[in-house]
């Protein structure tokens, strides 16, 4: 892709809520030239199938490894970690030397494992938030898209590669940031993520619940704490104010929406434990940090799979 173009040719790899919600605008923006990439298994069912988001179906083209030629300008990533490896796999024909990808993956690790697979393109940092979205068996329902927040790690002067994305997505409609220090931004959802996602999935709290029972406003507090320690040892920046600013945020939250760990969990689909609070434990053993409050989530949502 020339950089001095506008994007002309999208795909999204992970149609679940998030996925959906975008995918719909790519869709209505882009037409024929949006194309949701999957695995060979499945690729006819979704065809055949569509995307239901609030009771509308619709059906973008559905392609998988090697059923063609083309080389997408902007690859989008919005499975879940676990999915992340062959996610990589599937999108690797689509992948020229000038396509661009982003992640919108939870976590602090999606970003440099795409970039270990394809270390000759851009790879951004990226994450969507506010976005309220809910899969069920029979599609996914949403009131707000939230936004996309994305970038390189230091976005002082804002390269004409996330300049094209952003183009990209206002075309689309799709509410978008690209933020000065994109780590910081991710690790600001991350530690949100490992508060919120991991409390409402053991206690089974739709938003309503995290701030206004005590005991949930005090696991989603420490689980954040410990983030918090890890990343100041870590030079990250991370403030305690921005703990504060999340129970803001939860408090403001639609009261009866539910986490995607939380919909995991109820739905007996496998978790992102791993990459939360698995992530956590993993960082506080090799800085010396406790992280007690992470280690009982995450046995209990490890437990919680178990009895699936």
């Amino acid at each position: 892709m020339d950089i001095n173009m506008k994007i002309k040719t999208v795909a999204l790899i992970g149609m679940g809520a998030v996925g959906t919600v975008y995918g719909s605008l790519l869709y209505k923006r882009y037409g024929s030239n949006f194309a949701v990439i999957s695995g060979k298994s499945r690729k006819e069912k979704l065809k055949k199938n569509g995307f239901n988001l609030n009771g509308n179906t619709f059906y973008p083209d559905v392609v998988s490894e090697g059923d063609s030629s083309i080389k997408y300008d902007l690859i989008i990533f919005s499975v879940k970690n676990y999915q992340l490896d062959k996610a990589i796999e599937d999108t690797r024909s689509f992948v020229g030397k000038n396509t661009l990808l982003i992640t919108l993956l939870n976590g602090v690790t999606a970003r440099s494992k795409i970039y270990s697979a394809y270390p000759g393109n851009k790879v951004f940092y990226g994450l969507s938030i506010k976005i309220d979205a809910i899969r069920t068996e029979n599609g996914v329902t949403n009131t707000s898209d939230g936004e996309i927040q994305f970038g390189e790690a230091d976005n002082t002067v804002i390269s004409e590669e996330a300049q094209a994305v952003a183009g990209c997505f206002d075309e689309a409609g799709i509410q978008n940031i690209v933020f000065l220090d994109m780590i910081r931004m991710v690790w600001k959802k991350f530690m949100l993520n490992v508060g919120v996602n991991q409390v409402t999935a053991v206690t089974r709290a739709a938003y309503g619940k995290v701030t206004s029972v005590e005991t949930n406003l005090t696991l989603f507090r420490e689980a954040m704490t410990e983030v918090l320690a890890i990343a100041k040892a870590s030079d990250i920046d991370l403030r305690e104010e921005d703990i504060e600013e999340f129970v803001t945020l939860m408090r403001n939250f639609s009261p009866d929406g539910k986490t995607s760990m939380l919909q995991d969990v109820e739905a007996k689909r496998k978790t992102e434990v791993d990459y939360f609070s698995g992530t956590v434990i993993e960082m506080g053993k090799k800085l010396n940090i406790p992280t007690p409050v992470n280690h009982v989530l995450y046995c209990i949502i490890k437990s919680l799979e178990e009895l699936y």
